[in-house]
């Protein structure tokens, strides 16, 4: 049987997380996996996850199943957060907790087949790398539409074009803020110009929500997202805390759909634990119940969105220090470029071969499309990192 199996394609995030750690250079860096890190390298745990996590060792509950839907209390959390207090877009939204926002994408996916066999998802040019591997796996078509213009600015025109072109029976990928892996956002116009010509030729948005906090603030972030919920009758989001919990290991997401109606949705949170028996049966209890533990707490939850606030502002002053570095070593358009961008990822202005010229002479590790985590950027390596785009620019005379 096994000398049957073909080579099968490597992941290219993890294919170049194990080549930096092979790398003997002291001074490598390590701006690949998106991660949050500080100042000394690390992947801090929150203040308001470790308190809560306190909390739930002192209460010492029972690790009995919780059921194929996961945490509820989780879940109702993140109806709330998501999509609004006080009723609105959440009183026709179901949510099951999933195993990450992998895992919920996968299980939206497999939604859509069952339910639409014949459509088609678009997802974003580019997009992050895992979007049309877990669609295709789902066993759906993917086409693409246009995300950025060659001056790396938000392309609105190209968008709204390829998307008028999305049919009825199709479904519309969207990164809800922070796009990965180009840091680009669409502008406010233009999520409204979205919202209206999903609600004409209704097409289905599905959003994926996996940095929000991390751009212009929680609520700010989540906007586009509530617009959408407000003006169609049929959304899917998927949502992960890896990112602005700090819950990376413990693999905690939500599965959102919203219906034209509470009736509507009457099949739906089935379909979807049937979707996940198969895959995982039923998803980790750990993170969801430090989720629900900060978020149902007022004390908890202040402290996070402080903490969450101090996140972005690292991520904000890395990417202008980064700008203003490469201005000052004489490229001021590139730094332009760099400042525009918000969220955990930058996209550098080099081509495949000067990525890895960067690495090979300058030991800083990014994606061959450019993409880095900005968010994992010491402070005290940005002149360095700068140097480097500066210099493998400068050797092709670009």
């Amino acid at each position: 049987m096994l000398e049957l199996l073909l080579p099968p394609p490597v992941d290219p995030l993890w294919d170049l997380t194990e080549a930096y750690g092979a790398d003997a250079r002291p001074e490598r860096l390590n701006l690949v996996l998106g991660v949050y890190r500080d100042d000394t390298g690390t992947t801090p745990v929150m203040a308001a996850v470790r308190e809560a996590e306190l909390r739930l060792a002192e209460r010492s509950a029972s690790k009995e199943y919780r059921g194929l839907s996961g945490n509820t209390a989780f879940n109702r959390a993140m109806l709330a957060m998501v999509l609004g207090e006080g009723g609105g877009a959440a009183d026709r939204a179901v949510a099951v907790q999933t195993v990450a926002g992998s895992g919920a994408l996968r299980l939206l996916a497999d939604l859509v087949c069952r339910t639409r066999p014949g459509a088609t998802v678009w997802i974003s040019d580019p997009a992050y790398v895992n979007h049309r591997p877990i669609l295709e796996a789902a066993g759906l078509a993917v086409r693409t539409y246009r995300w950025v213009d060659a001056e790396g600015r938000s392309d609105t025109a190209g968008l709204l074009q390829d998307l008028a072109q999305a049919q009825r029976d199709d479904v519309v990928l969207l990164q809800g803020c922070c796009h990965n892996p180009t840091g680009v956002d669409p502008s406010a116009r233009a999520w409204e110009e979205l919202a209206g010509l999903a609600a004409r030729n209704g097409w289905v948005p599905f959003v994926d929500l996996a940095y929000h906090g991390l751009g212009d603030g929680l609520e700010t972030d989540l906007a586009a997202t509530r617009l959408l919920a407000d003006r169609v009758p049929e959304m899917l989001v998927a949502v992960s805390c890896s990112k602005n919990f700090g819950l990376y290991s413990d693999r905690t997401g939500c599965a959102i759909v919203l219906g034209a109606s509470r009736a509507s949705l009457r099949h739906v949170e089935t379909a979807l634990q049937n979707a996940a028996r198969t895959l995982y049966s039923m998803p980790p209890e750990h993170g969801a119940a430090v989720v629900a533990a900060v978020l149902e707490d007022d004390g908890l939850r202040a402290l996070w969105r402080a903490e969450l606030d101090g996140m972005r502002a690292r991520i904000e002053a890395n990417r202008t220090g980064l700008a203003e570095q490469l201005a000052g070593l004489g490229r001021p358009a590139e730094a332009a470029v760099l400042a525009r961008q918000k969220g955990m990822f930058s996209m550098l202005p080099l081509t495949a071969p000067q990525m890895l010229r960067l690495r090979s002479r300058y030991a800083v590790y990014g994606t061959t499309a450019g993409r880095i985590n900005i968010a994992g950027l010491p402070a005290d390596r940005i002149a360095c990192v700068a140097r480097g785009v500066a210099g493998v620019l400068g050797e092709d005379g670009a």
